[in-house]
């Protein structure tokens, strides 16, 4: 039973159940893409067909990971199948079922709105955002936000963050940012705001055909 129904893993030299983050990371990515390309349907084409679907997986795979096994996940299965080759990057388990359980809620609410009382508003235009903000964060640069809250609910200390965010003291050197690497950062985005303004007419010209001549209207 206890293999069945539990949340992570024992592992030798972790005294708390674990997780693989890289597995984590490429769920939450197959995710984003599906959440986002639901998303284009309804600004494109007004179809919201593919985010009922999509939803309904999201609220199932997640139910499913925090009231079962995270083991039994679509979603993180699909994961371990692309990063099997890689070295697993263990994290604790009791912060990504505290954050996974917020994805619950806001994947519940908007599965209300959108299957139940098949009904859209800001409300869930708003709740789209967060869970694609959630999403993207986890997958492209390995940063679960609703972890951070969680010491907030949460008197023991965090243990194995992603990245050993717990333990910023661990910082190297090869993280820090130096004063001039941030002039750069910033001269370039001052490049790119004048270059909008410079090269706004000639960009928003659209493309013609490279394998065809361009037609031009001679005035008469």
């Amino acid at each position: 039973m206890n293999k069945l129904i539990q949340f992570g893993e024992t592992v030798a030299g972790y005294e708390i159940p674990v997780l693989n983050e890289r597995e984590i990371r490429a769920a939450a990515g197959i995710l984003f893409l599906a959440t986002y390309t639901s998303l284009l349907f309804i600004l494109f084409n007004g179809n919201f067909i593919p985010v009922k679907y999509v939803l309904t997986f999201f609220l199932l795979d997640l139910l499913i990971r925090v009231c079962i096994n995270p083991r039994f996940s679509p979603a993180l299965i699909a994961g371990r199948l692309i990063v099997r080759n890689q070295q697993p990057e263990y994290v604790g388990a009791p912060q990504k079922r505290f954050a996974w359980s917020i994805g619950i809620i806001l994947s519940a609410t908007m599965f209300y709105f959108f299957i139940i009382a098949n009904a859209y508003s800001i409300i869930t235009g708003l709740i789209c955002l967060v869970c694609l903000l959630f999403l993207f964060f986890e997958a492209a640069f390995g940063i679960c936000l609703g972890c951070l809250v969680y010491p907030l609910f949460n008197r023991k200390k965090v243990q194995h963050c992603p990245g050993e965010v717990c333990d910023t003291a661990s910082r190297q050197a090869i993280q820090r940012v130096s004063v001039a690497q941030l002039a750069i950062l910033l001269a370039f985005a001052a490049l790119m705001f004048l270059a909008s303004r410079v090269l706004h007419q000639h960009y928003s010209q659209s493309p013609h055909d490279l394998f065809r001549p361009s037609v031009t209207v001679k005035p008469r």
